[in-house]
């Protein structure tokens, strides 16, 4: 069985986003919320487009190191407009150093125009086991 992001994330299997692109420090997931993904005005919830750029990042960070894991430092979203039907989220690389990565995402609506964009912080960690001992689980860190 083949796992897109390198390791099950039973909160983006939920959300159903796809990865599209991983490598040289870039990624692009897609997205299209169901209507349980949606807030009270009819629009993607913000938790779920901040959900979407924070494995955006990640998944840009980890493709020039797929063997290690990253964790969320801090990350700062700007919401420019509504995002409305299918999304697409582009990430980026900025900079990285032995633990930490500097990255950056947006996300397109079904147009191409804008909807939000977000930088963050990740620290590369290494992939240990966690959880109960199961010789049928999964058990190391997601990406996030």
């Amino acid at each position: 069985m083949s796992i897109p992001f390198g390791v099950r994330i039973p909160f983006v299997d939920h959300l159903g986003f796809t990865l599209e692109r991983f490598e040289g420090g870039q990624s692009e997931l897609h997205y299209e919320p169901k209507p349980e993904h949606l807030n009270s005005f009819a629009v993607t919830h913000g938790g779920a487009t901040m959900t979407l750029m924070d494995v955006a990042m990640a998944t840009a960070a980890r493709s020039v190191q797929p063997d290690m894991g990253v964790v969320t430092i801090e990350m700062k979203t700007s919401f420019m407009q509504a995002a409305r039907g299918k999304l697409t989220a582009k990430g980026r690389l900025i900079h990285r150093t032995a633990t930490l990565a500097f990255t950056e995402a947006t996300i397109f609506d079904a147009e191409g125009k804008p909807c939000s964009h977000a930088t963050g912080t990740f620290k590369y960690v290494r992939r240990l086991p966690t959880g109960p001992r199961d010789s049928n689980a999964l058990n190391v860190i997601s990406t996030d």
